[in-house]
């Protein structure tokens, strides 16, 4: 079965970049710079599913976007989540976060609603992050 990204997902964000292994995703919340990974391995839930290859790249994946997203934003912290509850498909949450923020310092999760990028915004976005976390 080949690799399909889930449907909410889909909806919901951007395409940065890709690897060989993962889809790098911007949400589209402007409230929040907010990526997501995504392992391009069809039918996985959790990390330790994935095997030990693969699970290196994400971890050194994550590590690589983290730090470029923080040194983007400026950020005062990093989250960073692998939860699942409403999507089942493997995928990681890396959130800039700062005490200014809408949900400071609880998570962002239900707080408020999203704030759509504008047209503009998002082709800034997008270019910036592509070069930012090449």
């Amino acid at each position: 079965m080949a690799f399909q990204l889930h449907p909410k997902l889909q909806a919901d964000t951007h395409l940065i970049s890709s690897t060989a292994q993962c889809q790098i995703l911007l949400m589209d919340d402007a409230r929040y710079p907010w990526i997501i990974l995504v392992p391009q391995v069809t039918e996985i839930r959790e990390l330790y599913e994935l095997d030990e290859q693969q699970q290196q790249h994400v971890y050194r994946t994550i590590l690589r976007v983290s730090k470029g997203l923080a040194q983007y934003t400026n950020a005062e912290k990093m989250n960073v989540a692998a939860l699942g509850n409403q999507v089942p498909q493997l995928h990681i949450h890396i959130i800039a976060r700062f005490e200014r923020d809408a949900a400071w310092p609880a998570p962002v999760w239900g707080v408020g609603n999203a704030e759509p990028y504008t047209p503009q915004q998002l082709e800034q976005m997008l270019k910036d992050l592509a070069t930012v976390l090449d």
